[in-house]
């Protein structure tokens, strides 16, 4: 399992943490983790290995806090990680192991379940739903429209100056696009173009069919009159204008989940902060379009992104894949930063690894 780590910022000191310091920092990190809660010197000092006293503990625990790796909420209380400690520990502490077996059998039957009706929603659906379930957190599925293999195009006169360009794909999902087109074109004018791009499709992808058009719009306009050939590009041009960022289909599963996950004293309006970002949805799905570029499972903590500066969350994000090794989509979960990552990371992974050999 591959997983995607942006380089870490050192600070002074950072590097040069001895193996007690980073002992220490892993035993607090993994305690806040499963607690939530401030993690006091007393604590630290039951769960390490060698014997250090309580005072040996706070010295060091006041080291890594001079390099800004933990901090103390309130004066008396114990330590907690900050976003750059979460971080050093993800890519440099965390010890992942693999997915557990029983996770592993309930992802492949659930996911695999939905794959008997043959439509790629139904996958991604079904893979969102049950990231939620499994990760007690939102999940997110991202993917690209028309991603398909094509089994037909047609093009429907709708009224004067407007048609409707209908493509159906061959697991049976249908996208439709309105079109402006020149007022009292003739029936046989649709039909010749229909007739055109649905021989053209059969087996490709939109974005292969509009790049054999444009290769071969010269030999179009010879094959079909010219009133054919601009109903042909209108309509492909049509789909190459939403063919980016925001015409991603994004699935947004279990966000009541963000709230389980809080502590008693979580900040709710940090939480409302998150939704409303999520329902806009357009900073979300650049943040997964970033994950298109990383082979591996990649991480996002608190504020290293802009949708996360003020609702302290995370996202664990990996993309998925088509027969032809191609990045189509992305999945993953998002929580608060306090999430497993042990064991959330080689889900997420998993899941995409399932999720693109299904749609394949």
């Amino acid at each position: 399992m591959g997983i995607f780590k942006p380089p870490i910022l050192e600070k002074p000191g950072l590097a040069g943490l001895d193996q007690r310091s980073r002992e220490i920092f892993k035993n607090i990190v993994e305690t806040y983790l499963a607690t939530g809660e401030p993690v006091g010197s007393r604590t630290i000092s039951r769960a390490l290995s060698a014997s250090l006293s309580a005072a040996s503990i706070r010295n060091v625990m006041m080291d890594l806090e001079d390099t800004g790796l933990i901090y103390a909420p309130h004066t008396s209380a114990g330590r907690m990680p900050t976003e750059a400690g979460l971080r050093f520990f993800v890519d440099a502490l965390l010890e992942v192991n693999g997915i557990d077996e029983d996770e592993r059998a309930r992802i492949d039957a659930e996911v695999r379940a939905t794959n008997r009706q043959r439509r790629t929603e139904d996958v991604l659906d079904g893979a969102s739903a049950m990231l939620s379930g499994l990760s007690h957190c939102a999940s997110l599925v991202m993917s690209p429209k028309l991603n398909a293999r094509l089994k037909h195009i047609e093009f429907v006169n709708l009224s004067p100056g407007r048609a409707l360009v209908i493509l159906v794909s061959e697991d049976g999902s249908v996208e439709n696009r309105l079109v402006e087109v020149p007022s009292g074109l003739p029936s046989s004018v649709f039909l010749r173009a229909t007739n055109y791009l649905s021989s053209l499709a059969q087996g490709r992808s939109m974005d292969e069919v509009r790049q054999h058009v444009a290769a071969e719009v010269e030999t179009l306009r010879h094959e079909l009159d010219e009133l054919s050939a601009k109903l042909v590009e209108s309509g492909l041009a049509v789909w190459a204008d939403f063919d980016n960022v925001t015409a991603r289909n994004l699935i947004v599963r279990g966000q009541a989940n963000l709230l389980e996950a809080q502590a008693p004293t979580a900040d709710l309006e940090r939480m409302r902060r998150l939704f409303d970002d999520i329902e806009n949805k357009k900073d979300l799905v650049e943040i997964l379009g970033l994950a298109e570029g990383a082979e591996g499972v990649r991480i996002f903590i608190g504020s290293e992104n802009r949708l996360f500066s003020m609702s302290g969350s995370s996202l664990i994000v990996a993309p998925f894949k088509n027969r032809e090794e191609k990045i189509v989509g992305v999945l993953g979960v998002i929580g608060p930063t306090r999430l497993n990552y042990a064991r959330i990371i080689p889900m997420v992974d998993y899941t995409a690894k399932v999720v693109g050999h299904l749609i394949s």
